[in-house]
């Protein structure tokens, strides 16, 4: 992608009206823009990171036999009125009409998924199943700020989980624990996975990961030696001290919450009388679990744990382009060995922001730190006499000349 030509640009100057690093860095940098607090559009580099993310998660999904489904975002009330939700979640509830009918804009899809896997669900022989969507959800947040870490409108993968037993859905349940380690591991982040209340989603205990930054909303008490955390609502004062599993001592940390997992046991499928019958023939209810990630969010927590005091610092796994390439100069030879390459290494299948922009070299280093892909590569007259163009990582110190030949094979190498 040449810069000159992409839509979206940096801006020279901080929002002043945003507090969140996320929302800065993201906005200033080009990747989302401000339609009102907590609502966002994805610009072409924002879309690319979130697209990346998105797949990662879905391939964490499917390893854990999840099957990828899309629900819709509008909701008949009556759903929610089933499951009583339309009372006790009443605050965060977008509502519309259609006449004289009522519906939800749907800020999780409990009410929506539990009919229908009720459809085609009769037997034993139809369970365990598990099903997800990466789709847009809809709160009313009373607290719309921090950037892309609280929203209104914001993506999420959601999924559900299908069983006969409470055992099966302990047996899955770890299973998807896991998975979502890999996911934040793949993403550049250390996620702790702590205890945490329910809320309006279950009566059980929960599980929610947090990331550690300065940024969160959320307290978790960390383990120095063991990592075990738990959230900070629910740690007893006596047991705040001392890690339980091993003695240590234990810290307080600002987390961020970085998705959730619940045993939601048969709360939904009693509410819509979801049923199945077992190997003896008695009917019983289905248990149920969900699991959810703020895919959006997790671009904003990404920000706020990965940067430094020139921009962002994307990992490689996210990242919108895999170089950032600048030339310097304008004379003829600068740009035509500049054009050669960026040919050369995009029909190599690398994935290239070429900024061909007529400005200054100061103006184009920043905008390439502030933009944060992970390595950047120039070609300028003094590079050219040696053959060679500038080679640098987006967290390394000093440059180094790689042979212009060589170039492909060392951005290849970087990415294994």
């Amino acid at each position: 992608m040449r810069y000159s030509k992409l839509f979206g640009k940096t801006k020279n100057q901080t929002p002043h009206d945003e507090n969140s690093i996320n929302a800065k860095l993201l906005l200033q940098a080009g990747f989302i823009d401000k339609v009102s607090a907590g609502i966002y559009n994805f610009l072409p580099l924002g879309l690319r990171v979130l697209k990346n993310i998105n797949e990662i998660i879905r391939q964490e999904m499917n390893a854990v036999d999840g099957q990828e489904i899309l629900m819709p975002c509008l909701h008949p009330i009556e759903l929610w009125t089933t499951t009583g939700r339309d009372k006790t979640m009443d605050e965060i509830l977008y509502r519309t009409k259609a006449g004289d009918k009522e519906f939800v804009l749907g800020p999780s899809h409990e009410e929506t998924v539990t009919p229908l896997a009720q459809k085609f669900t009769t037997s034993y022989k139809d369970l365990p199943f598990s099903i997800y969507q990466i789709q847009t959800k809809f709160r009313n947040e009373p607290r719309a700020k921090s950037g892309l870490l609280r929203g209104r409108e914001f993506g999420m993968k959601d999924m559900y989980s299908f069983h006969t037993s409470e055992k099966d859905l302990d047996q899955y349940y770890d299973r998807v624990k896991d998975a979502y380690l890999r996911v934040y591991s793949r993403c550049g982040l250390t996620a702790y996975p702590m205890a945490a209340s329910g809320g309006a989603f279950t009566q059980n205990l929960s599980h929610e990961f947090g990331i550690k930054t300065a940024a969160g909303e959320d307290t978790m008490i960390v383990c120095k030696e063991c990592n075990v955390a738990q959230n900070a609502e629910i740690v007893d004062e006596k047991n705040k001290s001392k890690c339980t599993k091993c003695g240590s001592d234990l810290i307080e940390e600002k987390a961020v919450e970085a998705g959730n997992i619940f045993k939601l046991g048969t709360k939904y499928s009693e509410s819509f009388n979801m049923k199945f019958v077992d190997e003896t023939g008695k009917e019983n209810y289905v248990i149920m679990g969900c699991y959810g990630i703020g895919t959006t969010r997790l671009v904003g927590t990404i920000v706020e744990a990965s940067h430094d005091e020139k921009g962002i610092i994307w990992p490689k796994t996210v990242t919108p382009y895999q170089v950032h390439m600048i030339s310097i100069g304008l004379n003829e030879d600068i740009l035509k060995e500049s054009e050669k390459l960026y040919e050369e290494l995009m029909a190599a299948g690398i994935e290239i922001l070429y900024d061909d922009r007529s400005e200054s070299p100061g103006k184009k280093f920043n905008d390439a730190d502030l933009i944060g892909i992970p390595l950047r590569i120039v070609v300028s007259e003094k590079t050219l006499k040696e053959k060679s163009v500038e080679f640098k990582e987006r967290t390394g110190k000093e440059a180094r000349l790689i042979s212009i030949e060589g170039a492909k094979q060392e951005i290849l190498n970087f990415y294994k």
